[in-house]
């Protein structure tokens, strides 16, 4: 088996052999045939997430090294232990990777992915920048369709967050949702905005290749983060405040904005994770009523209703472009550099 994984934190992705693990109970092992590039990759191989204030999260701790990152994959069944069961060889399947301990209180009432001991693929347990991996029970693997394969990698992580960010928010939703930051998972939030609600959608982003890709998805505004009258721009638009928003960006800056930006009795939810604090003034959070509430990826049942939504052809496709297995740093390198639009796909 190739993988690409990384030795010390902070160093680059290296080419590795090892034997193919074989599945045993009730694992399947899936031939990869393409994983997302994530933005989280890049913050779990510097062993850290930025808090703010010079205040690092060290998530050193949670894997071995060396270690494969990688947890939007879709693949293919390439063999089953002899306990698996409603699974056959050849199955395209894209996995949900947010596997828990299988014994907690989380675990037992259907969220796993909020798991204190978990075996996340990609993040705990090695992952998809792969030619396979071993998925510890069949009922982690979902049948995307006839989406292509590339795109559908992108649901377990993406699209799953982006969906899971946004029933939280609709319980503020009334005609206009704000959307800020159009990267992977803020681009999939548009994409499945469009879908779920008969909203006008406001997008916020600072870079102009996701601004234009925004105008080209159908928002009905676009504001540069980077205008100096930016907020007031907001305010203009949804006429004093908006319910809902949602910060995909989860910067300092991005939350921030999106605090100013909510309305009386509306909620800001912080998605992103590029790091830094919010400062929120305890009084106006009081007296407007306001929620702010975090949002981390999505359940498996989510996952289940994203993937019918898929199926049934009621997801517009997030950019997306494919490169080899080989590409895995540089890719890495082009994500943490702002360069990338919607995803990286890398196929094997």
């Amino acid at each position: 088996m190739k993988s690409y994984q990384f030795s010390a934190y902070g160093a680059p992705l290296e080419l590795a052999e090892a034997p193919t693990p074989e599945p045993a109970g009730t694992e399947v092992l899936v031939r990869i045939r393409a994983c997302g590039v994530c933005h989280s990759d890049v913050h779990l191989r510097e062993g850290y997430f930025e808090m703010g204030g010079d205040r690092k999260l060290d998530v050193r701790a949670v894997r071995d090294l060396p270690f494969t990152l990688g947890h939007e994959i879709v693949g293919e069944v390439a063999a089953a232990g002899p306990e698996t069961e409603d699974v056959d060889l050849g199955d395209r399947r894209v996995v949900f990777p947010w596997i828990g301990c299988g014994g907690c209180d989380f675990c037992d009432s259907d969220r796993e992915h909020l798991c204190n001991r978990p075996r996340a693929l990609g993040t705990h347990l090695d992952g998809g920048f792969a030619d396979h991996v071993i998925v510890p029970h069949p009922r982690y693997l979902f049948d995307f369709g006839d989406v292509p394969p590339e795109l559908a990698c992108t649901y377990a992580c993406s699209g799953l967050t982006a969906y899971s960010a946004l029933r939280k928010a609709e319980r503020w939703l009334e005609d206009q949702l704000v959307i800020i930051g159009a990267g992977g998972v803020g681009f999939a939030g548009i994409q499945l905005a469009k879908a779920l609600f008969d909203a006008e959608i406001i997008v916020v982003e600072v870079d102009d290749a996701k601004l234009e890709a925004a105008r080209r998805a159908g928002v009905a505004h676009v504001v540069d983060a980077r205008d100096e009258d930016a907020s007031r721009q907001l305010k203009r638009l949804t006429k004093g405040g908006c319910p809902a928003v949602v910060d995909f960006a989860g910067s300092s800056a991005s939350a921030a904005l999106g605090f100013r930006t909510a309305a009386k009795s509306g909620g800001l939810v912080v998605v992103g994770l590029l790091g830094g604090s919010l400062s929120v003034p305890l009084p106006l959070l009081v007296l407007k009523d306001q929620t702010v509430e975090g949002s981390d990826l999505g359940s498996i049942a989510e996952m289940g209703e994203l993937m019918a939504l898929v199926r049934a052809g009621r997801v517009d496709p997030i950019p997306y472009a494919t490169r080899p297995m080989a590409e895995a740093e540089s890719s890495l390198r082009d994500l943490e550099a702002g360069n990338v639009v919607g995803r990286i796909i890398l196929t094997a």
